[in-house]
């Protein structure tokens, strides 16, 4: 590789962090002017901005009107452990896990809730598992997106519309970046600091009515802490699908994902966020393509990640270095990087192979992965001058 000189243009935002991820554009903190602090989320004024958050988010994803839509408590991990320890037990279960959270999910499974039937699927990360060999007469826990892994599930078609399971999506990266075909799942949750770029602590759970129904007929063996409990005398406790949540939520952060909603209705709703996402997609894997060091995750175009883009380096060098040096390398990079006030929190999940991952969801302006790119090859060229020696 011939030298290469330090680009002149710097993203206008560096923060291409996986979660939370960055603001939409223009956000200041001028967004919150309108929060109710000091003001129980139980008053009239916490319960409508509440309510409302739960109306936007289903016109902008087009969730059915028979879904329910509630904010609970412990980002996305709670609202995906809520449904589980909920839900499952029932009927077998097929787990599918492709990197890290949905091998969290397994473990919860077959450790915590020591659920024997329980069928697993397990891929590399980067890869998908056959999805033609799950059987969606049981119940199906997944992960949409794989947010350490970069590779998406790319369509429903593989869930039967007659299936006599639930569908358990963990759709934290996916939704508002992704087409979620709703009739297909019966349970999807995510965390407001994800796509949209909101504050954390707090998740969303959605449930279809073939879910509602299993929670009214049906009682897992195991205690259910009160943080879970969704039923009360088997009947579903409607309160918290309409903004009365089981605790204490941040109006902060409410107003905050509030404000998130009203962006994107702006900008022309769901499908606008997903193309300014697909947009980020396009500009990363057009430069890898013509890339001599760095490679996509995910080797097949259909399901690779429009929101967590994960980067192996292909460099026949790198693969001759030791685990250890591939890792102090590719930290190199990134650390290269936020030196330079070019890129933030972008380096490999840590169980994943050494690489880079950048955010390329809605918030995120496709002129800006524009110019990181540049900066990607730069910084490259830094650390092959000090790594490429180890390697010979």
């Amino acid at each position: 590789m011939t030298e290469i000189s330090k680009p002149a243009a710097k993203p206008a935002n560096p923060n291409f962090s996986s979660g939370p991820c960055a603001k939409r554009p223009g956000w200041t903190v001028d967004a919150l002017k309108d929060t109710p602090v000091g003001r129980s989320h139980r008053a009239k004024i916490g319960k409508t901005k509440l309510e409302d958050l739960i109306n936007r988010t289903r016109s902008v994803l087009g969730i059915p009107a028979d879904y329910r839509i509630g904010i609970v408590p412990a980002s996305d991990t709670g609202a995906v452990e809520m449904a589980m320890w909920s839900l499952l037990g029932a009927r077998g279960i097929d787990a599918l896990a492709w990197e890290s959270f949905g091998e969290g999910w397994v473990t919860d499974i077959t450790k915590q809730l020591k659920i024997e039937d329980t069928r697993i699927f397990k891929s590399a990360y980067g890869s998908l598992p056959n999805l033609a060999e799950v059987d969606c007469d049981r119940d199906v826990v997944f992960t949409w997106n794989g947010t350490t892994g970069g590779v998406r599930v790319p369509n429903g078609d593989w869930i039967k519309s007659d299936r006599k399971g639930l569908t358990i999506c963990d759709a934290t990266s996916a939704v508002f970046a992704m087409d979620m075909p709703w009739d297909k799942l019966d349970v999807v949750t995510w965390s407001w600091q994800k796509v949209l770029g909101g504050e954390g602590a707090h998740g969303m759970l959605v449930l279809s009515p073939r879910a509602v129904e299993r929670l009214e007929t049906y009682k897992p063996s195991w205690p259910l802490p009160k943080i879970f409990r969704m039923t009360k005398g088997g009947k579903l406790i409607d309160g918290i699908f309409k903004g009365e949540t089981i605790n204490t939520p941040s109006m902060i952060a409410v107003e905050d994902q509030l404000d998130a909603l009203k962006w994107a209705e702006s900008i022309g709703g769901l499908k606008a966020l997903i193309a300014r996402s697909e947009a980020n997609l396009k500009a990363v894997q057009s430069w890898l393509d013509k890339s001599d060091w760095a490679a996509n995750l995910a080797d097949e175009a259909a399901v690779r990640s429009c929101t967590s883009i994960c980067m192996i380096v292909k460099a026949p060098f790198f693969a001759k270095l030791s685990a250890d040096d591939q890792a102090a390398a590719a930290k190199k990079i990134v650390t290269l990087l936020d030196k330079e006030g070019v890129a933030y929190d972008i380096g490999a999940y840590r169980d994943a192979p050494a690489g880079l991952r950048v955010w390329g969801g809605a918030t995120v302006e496709t002129s800006d992965v524009e110019k990181l790119l540049p900066w990607l090859d730069w910084a490259f060229a830094q650390v092959k001058a000090e790594f490429e020696p180890k390697a010979a």
